[in-house]
């Protein structure tokens, strides 16, 4: 039996770190898209069903930040995991909603990993 591959989306404004992460996570057997910002985000996961969770970073241009993307995903797809990262500092625990992992930069990949398959294993 075939199992299906869990979907993620990377949301970094960082070409370079998004393709690594990207690259990283589809080595580790799992569906990668990709976004540079937070409408291309939400455009994607209207198109793409299957995503199963987002990994974004906070520090974003455009007219959302990664913190705002959070709260619209949670908001309007509530059964799709986050994970958020960022390399400015730790937000705040109250800014984060329950159960958002938050990972500083740089962050272990293997780490991430787990996190993912933890959180969409529900």
């Amino acid at each position: 039996m075939h199992s299906v591959k869990i979907t993620v989306l990377v949301v970094e404004d960082e070409a370079l770190i998004r393709l690594g992460i990207a690259d990283e996570l589809q080595s580790a057997g799992f569906e990668v898209f990709e976004a540079d910002c937070a409408d291309s985000a939400i455009a994607m996961i209207e198109d793409h069903p299957e995503i199963r969770l987002i990994f974004t970073d906070i520090d974003m241009p455009g007219s959302m930040d990664g913190l705002k993307l959070v709260a619209f995903v949670r908001d309007r797809w509530p059964p799709i995991g986050i994970i958020v990262t960022s390399g400015r500092g730790i937000p705040e625990a109250t800014v984060l909603p329950t159960g958002v992992p938050f990972f500083p930069k740089p962050y272990e990949i293997d780490h991430i990993v787990t996190k993912i398959r933890a959180l969409v294993a529900g």
